[in-house]
């Protein structure tokens, strides 16, 4: 199908090792294509992005008040710079250019594409107006280019969470951090406004189970704890029976729930003007409508006991309910990885694409890693470790004769041709530092880090 390009680039081509595309330019994607690189001394790798910018969730979804998890940036940064390393942003594949067609031109194929998708609460009233996915919210923070409308209405002293993991916890300090905190960081200068005006004063953390199987790190927990004019609102009916099974407790989760026992006892002070608390045994049943039934007024939530014991422990109805009334609903219950070719095998059950290892089931040369893999859990490095063991089953099926490199591909060139037939603009590496430049300055203008673009038509006028 690539009729006289294939002739041109054999002509060209100085390189006859394995060529390897990559979907995804986020922490998978880029850990993937460095592992890759280092391990074999002759494969080309091209990372193919949606968007014109990379880095995907270290740019989208880490905090902007933790700039120190975003220095992984500086090592993707040397890897998209790497002379056999080349990044293709602004491609949207599945849509602009097929599987098939990249397996065509590619000896593997590695869908590194992470979890676009929200998972749904499945309760009445959840499309509301005021109820939002905690994705959503982050993205909306952190300038997700599809998240820029959101405009969340922050004129309501209650906000509700549901979900007790890092984003959860992540969303929750940046509801109540003052805002001198928060000014220098990357955060959207449209969000920083937002949050200089808000009546938000109380956010309350809702999970179905109890303090033992809360899954946030003690970090996090700990950065709520110490937050400025904030002061922590426990349950101690919550923490019944929690002093006992301390001592049994791995280091980690003893440290944890100490640290919560801690905030339950001393409570904070009296004078601060906001608040947080953890609400334990709680499922939400239904988003509750405000008299003129057009938004989020409040949020009933079922009361539950634990069956069962250790981490397998799960939350069981017990028939009572209880209902909190608030304004600001975000979802913090996972995010869902989405099909993305109707080539590529997909478990919808547990939304993610089926694999041995990394190995695409039943599709040769084709491979996965990160959230797409193994579902949207952990933290980056989890997603480095689980994106190197990719790399090497794959470099394993490279040196077993199971991919077949006697076969010359033409990779990039090929691709690159097929996206200008279609009108497809890519944006290089290089490109994206003229995006990143024109962010940086006007940063310091604004006396923060950077400021990002949020519109993708503007980036790809600043990539020119």
């Amino acid at each position: 199908i690539w009729g006289s390009h294939i002739c041109r680039v054999r002509g060209l081509s100085s390189s006859s090792g394995p060529r390897v595309c990559i979907v995804g330019g986020g922490p998978a994607g880029f850990y993937t294509a460095q592992q890759l690189l280092k391990a074999r001394q002759d494969a080309a790798v091209d990372i193919y992005e949606r968007l014109p910018v990379p880095f995907g969730l270290v740019r989208f979804g880490v905090a902007p008040d933790h700039p120190e998890v975003k220095n992984v940036i500086n090592t993707f940064t040397q890897t998209a710079q790497h002379e056999r390393c080349s990044f293709h942003g602004n491609v949207n594949v599945g849509k602009d250019v097929t599987i098939d067609e990249l397996r065509q031109a590619y000896h593997a194929v590695v869908l590194s594409y992470g979890a676009e998708g929200n998972r749904s609460m499945g309760i009445p009233g959840e499309d509301l107006p005021g109820v939002f996915s905690a994705k959503d919210f982050v993205g909306w923070y952190n300038g997700l280019p599809s998240n820029k409308e959101l405009h969340p209405d922050l004129s309501f002293e209650t906000a509700v969470i549901l979900g007790q993991g890092n984003v959860a916890l992540d969303v929750a300090r940046i509801l109540l951090a003052p805002v001198e905190m928060l000014k220098e960081t990357d955060i959207t200068q449209n969000a920083l406004e937002a949050l200089a005006g808000s009546k938000v004063r109380r956010v309350l953390i809702v999970g179905r189970r109890g303090p033992l199987q809360i899954a946030c790190t003690i970090k996090e927990l700990r950065e709520m704890v110490n937050l400025p004019n904030t002061r922590a609102d426990m349950l101690p009916a919550d923490f019944e029976g929690i002093a006992e099974a301390l001592k049994d407790l791995p280091r980690p989760r003893k440290r944890l729930t100490e640290l919560m026992m801690k905030a339950v006892k001393e409570g904070g002070d009296d004078k601060a003007e906001k608040c947080w608390g953890l609400r334990f045994f709680r499922s939400p049943v239904e988003v509750l409508a405000g008299a003129d039934e057009k938004r989020a007024a409040g949020i009933r939530l079922a009361l539950n006991k634990l069956e069962g014991s250790g981490e397998s422990v799960r939350a069981e109805v017990t028939g009572q309910l209880e209902d909190v009334d608030c304004g600001l609903i975000i979802s913090s219950i996972g995010y869902k990885s989405i099909p993305i070719d109707p080539a590529v095998p997909f478990d919808p059950r547990r939304a993610i694409v089926p694999n041995e290892m990394g190995r695409v089931q039943d599709t040769a040369g084709l491979y996965c890693s990160g959230w797409v893999k193994r579902g949207p859990t952990g933290v980056i490095a989890t997603t480095m470790n689980d994106s190197f063991d990719t790399a090497r089953v794959l470099i394993q099926d490279m040196e077993a004769g199971k991919l077949d490199l006697s076969v010359n591909k033409p990779g990039a060139q090929a691709i690159t041709a097929l996206l200008q037939t279609r009108g497809v603009r890519m944006v290089l590496f290089s490109q994206w530092e003229k995006i990143n430049a024109e962010e940086e300055k006007r940063g310091k203008s604004l006396g923060k880090a950077r400021e990002k673009l949020l519109d993708v038509d503007e980036m790809l006028c600043r990539a020119k």
